[in-house]
């Protein structure tokens, strides 16, 4: 689908503030209009101290085939197909609005399930992950289970790119250094997520992220969803897991229908953007 990008700096643009332990979120409903923020807009937005903040943005669109359509920003106002507690939030959001217990979701990765878990628990189906090289994208065609760099990490797709490391401590590596340097390796040429694992059982693992054209984030669906199954596919933990973020806890489950993540999500505030 082509987004049409229409939102301008100088336009009066509300919208909410979400966040999944801690992974934050401005959330633009524009279901009436179909408009989309431009490139500009979305890196205002994203700073800190000058904008509102948050790690990814994302757009809810009008669908024809869907409950509704989702598109999402990096912090640096480049695109991404996924984004998963992004996603489980505008879920939460929609069926409060509609009393609806399930929903269908596009995204520019796949057509995902929603469901409300109870407890106030939001779960979300990312998808199959994806292993074919090309596919990730990767820059050429390498074992992705075994990668040839070094430390031995594991590639996946989850909608967007994601190299996972198994490492005793995930606490004593240097992320600041050490996400850069791979988010940008040669062997993604549309940069990656970068995962620190460290497993803890055969069922929970310890899981830091730096998230591609955002940096490190309390949390992240997509890279907790990529992590497990990395684990999952080296042998190193079952294939439904705990996943212990900066932010809280994520409960992955990789079904034979796709990874299907749970957890908790806030609605923070509403806003209007001045430009």
């Amino acid at each position: 689908m082509e987004h049409q990008q229409n939102l301008g700096q100088s336009a009066l643009l509300p919208f909410m503030k979400m966040h999944g332990l801690g992974n934050d979120f401005v959330v633009i409903d524009s279901r009436a209009t179909g408009a989309l923020p431009d490139a500009a807009t979305v890196a205002a937005m994203a700073d800190r101290h000058r904008g509102v903040g948050f790690d990814q943005l994302a757009v809810i669109l009008p669908d024809e085939s869907a409950d509704a359509r989702l598109v999402f920003y990096n912090a640096d106002g480049s695109l991404s197909a996924a984004c998963g507690n992004a996603t489980r939030c505008i879920a939460r959001f929609l069926m409060d609005e509609s009393g609806a217990t399930a929903l269908r979701l596009a995204t520019d990765h796949a057509l995902l399930a929603a469901e409300d878990a109870g407890n106030r628990l939001t779960r979300v189906n990312m998808g199959a992950p994806v292993f074919d090289w090309s596919r990730i994208p990767l820059a050429e065609d390498v074992d992705t289970l075994h990668l040839p760099i070094p430390g031995d990490p594991v590639a996946t797709g989850m909608g967007n790119p994601h190299i996972t490391f198994f490492v005793p401590d995930a606490a004593a590596v240097d992320l600041e250094r050490f996400g850069p340097e791979h988010e940008h390796h040669p062997l993604y040429p549309q940069r990656t997520n970068v995962e620190l694992v460290q497993v803890v059982s055969d069922s929970e693992i310890i899981l830091r992220i730096w998230e591609r054209g955002t940096g490190i984030t309390l949390a992240s669906g997509s890279c907790s969803c990529a992590a497990v199954v990395a684990a999952a596919r080296r042998g190193l933990t079952g294939r439904r897991v705990r996943v212990n973020v900066p932010g809280g806890v994520l409960e992955i489950d990789w079904r034979d229908d796709g990874v299907w993540m749970t957890g908790p999500t806030a609605h923070v505030f509403d806003g209007v953007w001045r430009g």
